[in-house]
């Protein structure tokens, strides 16, 4: 097992097609699949301090059972899984993340069917990605 998948979620939203269609994937790749949860949040400014670390553990909880469901279905059957949640611009913080890592064969856009509309983050970092970003699609579906 050589192979990795990234399965990705924005601001804990997360999509089941693109679960079953990754879950699925990986199993015909024989692929581990980390899960990373992005969650926008903004440090700049003069907010109180107190209320961040509030909000940032209210949305590190609530990833951690959203990784968590998603993931056991991927173990069930048999799936190798990690998942990371991280904090802030999401484009910066998912390059962060893939700088990091061994390179993955794909990256399926978790969070939505099709890509969020024209001017997203996820498409302007896309064109750097060294593999492809896989979606689930509603065309062809009745």
């Amino acid at each position: 097992m050589f192979r990795n998948i990234l399965i990705l979620f924005e601001n804990h939203q997360v999509c089941s097609e693109a679960l079953t269609y990754g879950r699925e994937f990986a199993a015909r790749m024989d692929a581990r699949v980390t899960f990373l949860m992005l969650k926008h949040m903004r440090f700049a400014g003069r907010t109180l301090l107190v209320s961040k670390r509030s909000a940032l553990s209210r949305s590190e909880d609530k990833a951690a059972q959203i990784l968590s469901q998603a993931a056991e279905p991927f173990i069930q059957h048999g799936l190798e899984v990690s998942s990371a949640f991280r904090v802030g611009e999401p484009a910066q913080e998912l390059l962060k993340f893939l700088a990091d890592r061994q390179p993955f064969q794909a990256i399926i856009w978790g969070s939505a069917m099709d890509l969020p509309a024209k001017g997203h983050w996820i498409g302007r970092v896309s064109i750097h990605m060294e593999c492809p970003l896989l979606t689930v699609s509603k065309k062809g579906r009745g």
